[in-house]
């Protein structure tokens, strides 16, 4: 079972500043591969000399180095550049498996982060109180013998295994460590669990079976009467932190950009910004961790919610001489502010995961005319639901709060679909990084990952220095012939 780890650190002004150096190289280099890979695509649709030819899908750098043009690329450890066109490569592995998009270029705004390997990392063993026999110290040894950062302290809130490759990150001023690692538990799979659920009757199902509800208003309602939202000092806090991110971005906009004030009063929004998303994120895993560690319930029931396409602008309007109509989008944009700040997609991510861990399920139903379908006969009208928070059925006038009635209808609905055997889990594919793995030498270093398939060669775009190009089971066959 894979674990996921993400811990706070405390890099010195000194390495902060290098490894800010060590992030930008990186960048440099995965933006320069995807503008190899855009270039050789353009022009191979306009130029006959290049016909049949295709964009690299090598992992080389070396000829991006050039005492003219790039000398700070020689002043970090050739191995995280090599690190940066591996992780290109993966990405664009991704994009041959119909997993997303192309790699697209890097901006040096927002979280940044450099991918390290056991190369380049080392972590020291901790120092442990002889009273409370608690580590005081966690340290993480960072660059060669040659290019050293030195030792960086990070605070580790659980305990932890040795991974192989890290992620150092920087947002808003705060540093970050994550990584994760195999901890060889067995995890049952979600076909085993609906497996072992179908073995119970209709109520015994529904007494194990909560169905959360997620709102604009309240982030989640359970169908056991639970309901889970920001306490009153974190919505003071929000809005005193929205408050303190307008005034300092008012505040970047009347200063000259790419001085110093302007970079200052840039990093307090940011800061300020921060804020909420942190709490948005704590938020979701105490939701989600009271649900999945609550033994009453081994099947949970979400409602199956296209978050992109609800919170997406209304398209401009014209009438027929040429006017713009109101399109609703400035009443639109408050709607869409709370759901984004509701964190659902989130809520439901973190509880899948959490549900697996303990051998539960977690399903998700269509979402048509939850709230206003009856729990208690199913009858669905619009007329049902009275107000935001009432709910009186006009069938059997059953009378519920209108979050506690749709939780429960999304429940009795994932129940059934369980017993008539519609749950169906689709096969996801996965393209990660480092997933193989050899012995108990952890995961395969990246530098295994060269191809071994052969090579063609190739004229790059920078000059007529001919090098080599792999023929990886991601080259296009027609490349082949």
């Amino acid at each position: 079972m894979q674990i996921g780890n993400r811990f706070r650190c405390y890099p010195t002004p000194a390495q902060a500043q290098t490894l800010l150096r060590w992030i930008g190289c990186q960048r440099f280099v995965q933006n320069a591969k995807v503008t190899e890979d855009r270039y050789v695509r353009r022009f191979t649709r306009k130029s006959l000399n290049m016909t049949g030819q295709y964009a690299p899908l090598d992992q080389q750098d070396s000829h991006f180095k050039s005492d003219e043009l790039t000398p700070w690329l020689s002043e970090v450890p050739s191995v995280l550049l090599r690190n940066a066109t591996v992780f290109w490569k993966q990405a664009y592995r991704r994009f041959l498996a119909k997993l997303g998009g192309r790699p697209v270029i890097q901006k040096r705004h927002g979280m940044q982060s450099a991918w390290l390997t056991s190369e380049l990392f080392e972590f020291i063993p901790s120092l442990v109180s002889h009273e409370t026999g608690t580590p005081l110290v966690h340290q993480l040894k960072i660059g060669t013998s040659k290019q050293p950062i030195g030792r960086l302290a990070f605070k580790a809130h659980r305990d932890y295994k040795v991974p192989a490759p890290i992620h150092i990150s920087m947002h808003a001023g705060q540093w970050h460590l994550s990584f994760n690692y195999d901890d060889e538990a067995v995890e049952p799979s979600d076909a085993e669990t609906n497996a072992w659920l179908m073995q119970f009757d209709k109520p015994e199902l529904r007494e194990m079976t909560v169905g959360p509800d997620r709102g604009a208003s309240i982030p989640l309602a359970g169908s056991d009467g639970q309901r889970f939202g920001f306490t009153m000092a974190q919505q003071k806090n929000l809005l005193a932190q929205e408050e303190h991110t307008k005034r300092w971005q008012r505040r970047q906009i009347r200063r000259a950009q790419g001085r110093k004030n302007w970079l200052r009063a840039k990093h307090k929004a940011g800061r300020h910004q921060r804020y909420g998303s942190d709490v948005r994120r704590e938020l979701t895993h105490q939701i989600s961790h009271a649900l999945a560690s609550d033994p009453r319930y081994k099947f949970f029931v979400f409602e199956a919610l296209k978050v992109i396409n609800m919170t997406k602008a209304p398209k401009a309007r014209k009438d027929e001489n040429g006017r713009w109509l109101r399109n609703g989008a400035a009443a639109r944009a408050g709607l869409n502010k709370a759901i984004l700040a509701s964190a659902w997609a989130k809520t439901k991510v973190f509880t899948q995961y959490k549900a697996r861990r303990q051998g539960k399920l977690n399903f998700e139903v269509p979402a048509h005319y939850s709230s206003q379908e009856c729990a208690a006969c199913g009858h669905a009208h619009k007329d049902n639901r009275k107000s935001q928070s009432g709910f009186v059925c006009l069938s059997c006038k059953h009378t519920d709060n209108a979050d506690h009635n749709a939780a429960n209808g999304i429940a009795m609905r994932g129940v059934r679909f369980v017993l008539d055997g519609l749950w169906v889990r689709k096969k996801v594919k996965r393209s990660g990084i480092l997933k193989t793995k050899v012995g108990a030498q952890g995961s395969k270093p990246a530098a295994a990952m060269l191809s071994t398939l052969g090579e063609t060669a190739v004229i790059r775009g920078g000059g007529h220095t001919v090098t080599s190009w792999s023929l990886n089971q991601e080259t296009p066959a027609t490349a082949l012939s």
